[in-house]
């Protein structure tokens, strides 16, 4: 009996080298938000190493949940989980909202455990939602995806801090398009393990590359302690306050939304379609990960859409390529040398990567958009109108500033704005009235032909 590509296990060379390009491809994405915060809160460069490599840590654990699973628990799809950035903006607004900033954490803490065991229980019910997605939804969210994801790259390619005076220089940028090019041309030229490793090794050959220009700081290793546990509850015990509960409970159904257009989006991309049951267990493993976290020193963690690229392009569908990567990151987490090798990383050479990495999501949006029936003129109308509701936050950020707090929670997220378009007018056009019934067009833009009055 063959196995399917998804539950292959592959030599152990591949497995790790494969398994470390899936953690380099989201190291800054899960390191950026204890960064943000934690400066927010004013906490030393050792509480600031130690919160960073407890989110690496619960990274992994949450990883291995989502991969090999539990019980009921996990996809089992080659899915990587972090720390969600939809929870950075109402995080910081506990931190300001704190007279005591040595409470911060623990209010945080205590309102994602809360929000982790009701997304827990409510799982199996948000998963009935599949009925909701077919390609015309799924293909459109799969697109916003990767377009919502290629500013970060362009943010990356750039520099890591907006203020410095390099940013965006012709260096940094240079760097971006030589990792970039180097990308490309080792995906052209070359076969086999090689070819499927492209993005580790343009990685490599940037860092290097960045060393006369001075971008490359090894700082971060020799810095670096060997050994470190991320020592259950050490910013202190929960606390429990009815506003960041609310807050963070919020954030969770945008992260649960985002999560389920992910496992659709993998399952095309694997060939694994993701059905009601395996949508409720990645939703259990994603909210039971976020549950534990906080007992770490984690946040609340989410499917990363970026790795999902990464499968896309290299087509090494193995959950346990994915799991090896959720291995590296326990590690990271238990050795702070280990996790200040990926730092090496220059921010502008992630960039040039990245824009391989989101591109190919935003390409198999396409793809599945292709299936999803374009010919039909209300298909192409729920597309246009969610692709144009999903990209407002990337071409127009400040769209919903006049709107409360709570509210910009989801509405600065396009990947759940445009989710709730294309469900709501899939099912105004397709299942409403005679909306199935929808004339054939030859093209976008003709009129749809009248229709005789009986």
């Amino acid at each position: 009996m063959s196995v399917h590509p998804v539950d292959e296990k592959l030599p152990a060379l591949k497995m790790a080298t494969t398994g470390l390009q899936h953690v380099a491809a989201m190291y800054a994405g899960v390191v950026a938000p204890p960064l943000i915060v934690g400066a927010a809160i004013g906490l030393s460069a050792t509480d600031l190493t130690f919160l960073t490599g407890a989110c690496l840590f619960t990274a992994g654990l949450a990883t291995f949940l989502q991969t090999l699973g539990v019980w009921k628990i996990g996809a089992r799809l080659p899915f990587v989980n972090g720390v969600t950035f939809a929870g950075v903006a109402p995080m910081t607004a506990v931190v300001a909202s704190t007279d005591d900033k040595s409470d911060a954490l623990p209010v945080i803490f205590g309102a994602v455990i809360v929000a982790g065991i009701l997304g827990f229980l409510a799982a199996p019910f948000f998963s009935k939602a599949i009925r909701f997605f077919p390609p015309v939804v799924t293909g459109t969210v799969i697109t916003l995806i990767g377009v919502s994801l290629l500013p970060v790259a362009f943010g990356w390619a750039q520099g890591p801090d907006p203020a410095a005076r390099d940013y965006g220089s012709t260096t940094n940028l240079g760097l971006a398009a030589a990792t970039l090019l180097i990308v490309l041309v080792l995906r052209r030229f070359t076969r086999g393990f090689v070819k499927q490793i492209a993005v580790l090794l343009g990685l490599v050959a940037g860092t290097l590359l960045a060393i006369p220009f001075g971008a490359t700081d090894f700082a971060p290793v020799t810095d670096a302690a060997v050994v470190g546990f991320p020592t259950p509850f050490h910013f202190g015990a929960p606390q429990f306050q009815l506003a960041a509960i609310l807050s963070l409970c919020v954030v969770m159904v945008v992260s649960m939304t985002e999560s389920t257009a992910d496992m659709l989006a993998l399952g095309e991309i694997v060939e694994r379609p993701a059905d009601e049951r395996t949508i409720a267990a990645g939703l259990r493993a994603d909210t039971l990960g976020s549950a534990i976290s906080p007992l770490f020193n984690g946040f609340m963690c989410s499917a990363f859409a970026q790795n999902i690229g990464l499968v896309a392009m290299t087509r090494i569908r193995s959950r346990y390529v994915v799991a090896t990567g959720g291995a590296f990151l326990v590690l990271m987490g238990l050795c702070p040398m280990a996790a200040s090798l990926i730092a090496v990383v220059p921010r502008p050479v992630l960039g040039g990567a990245g824009v391989v990495l989101f591109g190919s999501v935003a390409a198999s949006g396409i793809q599945t958009l292709v299936k999803a029936g374009l010919d039909k003129d209300n298909n192409v109308l729920i597309v246009a109108v969610s692709l144009a509701v999903g990209i407002i936050p990337i071409t127009a950020p400040e769209f919903y500033h006049a709107f409360p707090e709570t509210a910009k929670i989801v509405l600065d997220s396009g990947i759940s704005t445009g989710c709730v378009a294309a469900v709501a007018l899939n099912l105004v056009f397709n299942h409403l009235g005679r909306g199935g019934d929808a004339q054939e067009v030859t093209h976008p833009m003709e009129a749809v032909p009248a229709q005789p009055i009986s």
